[in-house]
């Protein structure tokens, strides 16, 4: 197999189709093989060639069974928010220049590390807001900050394939569906 071919993305999916988690394709062609899924899409025409067969690169695949899976939660990292606030300063929306983490409630007066106190800030906002809140320095967030939903964090995160636009609620101009 190739290494490239067996390290593509592909949508696993839950019984009931709903997304479950992103893995390799090497992880989903064993899942097939041991019977537990089902393709659904496949990889335009990419194939796995042994000595004898071929088989069709997978895109999307689906569990037979359905899998009781807890809250899928995205981990609050300063890269995930910086995701989430599309590199832009949420006090100038400024995309230019290096980008820092603010918390909009200082750590000082009491403010903690979550996705709803912490927003990306330009080295400029975040040097004149400094250890006040925005009233107090008299700076107005564009947009106030929240825990992205997994499937929201995927659809405007991930470079999604064509074929899995369907299955994570997606219009074909990458736009999520109401």
């Amino acid at each position: 197999m190739s290494i490239a071919l067996v390290n593509r993305n592909v949508l696993l999916l839950n019984q009931n189709y709903e997304p479950l988690q992103i893995c390799t394709a090497r992880r989903a062609i064993v899942l097939l093989f041991q019977g537990k899924a089902e393709m659904i899409e496949t990889a335009d025409g990419l194939k796995l060639r042994t000595v004898t067969r071929s088989y069709p690169l997978p895109s999307v695949v689906r569990l037979w069974q359905y899998r009781r899976v807890p809250y899928k939660r995205i981990m609050l990292t300063r890269k995930n928010i910086m995701v989430r606030d599309d590199n832009r300063c949420q006090y100038c929306s400024s995309t230019k220049g290096p980008m820092t983490i603010d918390h909009v409630i200082p750590k000082k007066k009491g403010g903690d590390d979550s996705w709803e106190n912490m927003v990306c800030a330009c080295a400029r906002c975040n040097n004149i807001k400094g250890d006040r809140t925005p009233e107090q320095a008299k700076m107005k967030l564009h947009r106030r900050p929240a825990r992205p939903s997994f499937i929201r964090f995927i659809q405007r995160n991930i470079s999604v394939a064509d074929r899995w636009r369907p299955f994570l609620f997606m219009d074909t101009n990458g736009f999520a569906q109401s």
